[in-house]
């Protein structure tokens, strides 16, 4: 197997622990460039994780014939563009979740891709990830019967913009950045993978608002959806409540599984009074197991679960869920 040579644009904090470590440990795979504007914050980087060279424009990433699939992991409202610019240079690209700022921009960049023939692939890094993988194969060897439903629940308390970034608003609860809020950030991870495990998503029905009033956008979603596999799911997210809780139960005709989407917490297995909990350790670079499958495909050996077509259908259920809230909004 070849080496596949990485370049990423905008090494923010993302890439500090949870990616950008793993395009060098992962076998067959080198980080050779990171690009980010302020050329000081790119050669910080660089030194940091021993990368052999920075760059302040991304021109210099994306042409570079060095450079075998670039990594974007900028601020959603300019993965669209960089996306576009990497398949215009016939460059395999990976673009950071949320895909894009919405469904319209998906396509668009799956085109892109498509008409150039290079593979483009979303950083939806819990299709890869072994926790997952054990809820899924759990689901698909019948532990709790047929799937009847899926609940999920994301409580946060309320942080106002200074108390999350104290210097500045963060980008998160800045919808002209984001395409909306905490619930865009990190629901899209949740809905993905019900996606990887269920199927695509076919009918939304969904209320959101802006209660609190500490920023503009989501802070309380309620949603309800059907999966063209007949299974229906629900989920509850507010980011105003009176404390932390996450969790999604998968309601089977003989049991149920719990598992949390971003805690590293047991798998609890219920099957009447019995309760199996099934550790399983994220390993210390989470992105790591997807960007494996993608150098696999490079080579010829496998595919990454992650595509532009998946990515895209993750986008196309939150633009359904916000759907009427946006337009209020306007």
């Amino acid at each position: 197997m070849k080496t596949i040579r990485w370049g990423i644009i905008g090494c923010g904090d993302v890439t500090e622990v949870k990616s950008g470590p793993a395009f060098s440990r992962a076998a067959n795979s080198q980080l050779l460039a990171v690009m980010r504007r302020n050329g000081a914050l790119a050669a910080d980087y660089a030194r940091r994780h021993g990368v052999p060279r920075w760059h302040d424009d991304a021109d210099a990433i994306i042409h570079a014939p060095d450079i075998d699939a670039v990594y974007v992991a900028t601020m959603p409202e300019s993965h669209r563009d960089y996306v576009l610019r990497c398949a215009a240079a016939g460059k395999p690209v990976l673009v950071e979740k949320p895909m894009a700022m919405d469904h319209d921009q998906c396509e668009e960049m799956i085109a892109a891709c498509r008409q150039a023939r290079v593979p483009l692939w979303v950083a939806y890094y819990r299709r890869a990830l072994p926790r997952f993988l054990a809820v899924r194969d759990l689901v698909q060897s019948g532990a709790i019967g047929p799937v009847r439903m899926v609940v999920s629940r994301q409580f946060r308390p309320l942080q106002t913009p200074a108390q999350l970034n104290p210097a500045s608003p963060p980008w998160r609860i800045d919808a002209a950045l984001s395409g909306g809020g905490l619930f865009v950030d990190m629901v899209s991870h949740t809905l993905d993978f019900l996606d990887f495990v269920f199927g695509p998503i076919e009918t939304v029905r969904a209320f959101a608002a802006n209660q609190a009033g500490a920023y503009r956008p989501e802070d309380v979603v309620t949603a309800s959806y059907r999966f063209a596999s007949g299974v229906y799911g629900s989920g509850t997210f507010c980011y105003a409540a009176d404390r932390q809780e996450e969790f999604n139960e998968i309601i089977g005709a003989h049991g149920r599984i719990r598992f949390s989407a971003t805690e590293t917490v047991p798998i609890r297995v219920m099957r009447g009074d019995a309760v199996d909990e099934i550790p399983v350790d994220d390993p210390p670079h989470v992105h790591q197991p997807l960007i494996e499958t993608i150098v696999g495909e490079l080579n010829g050996q496998g595919r990454c679960p992650s595509t532009g077509e998946s990515g895209a259908r993750t986008t196309w259920v939150i633009d359904e869920i916000l759907r009427e809230f946006r337009a209020a909004s306007r």
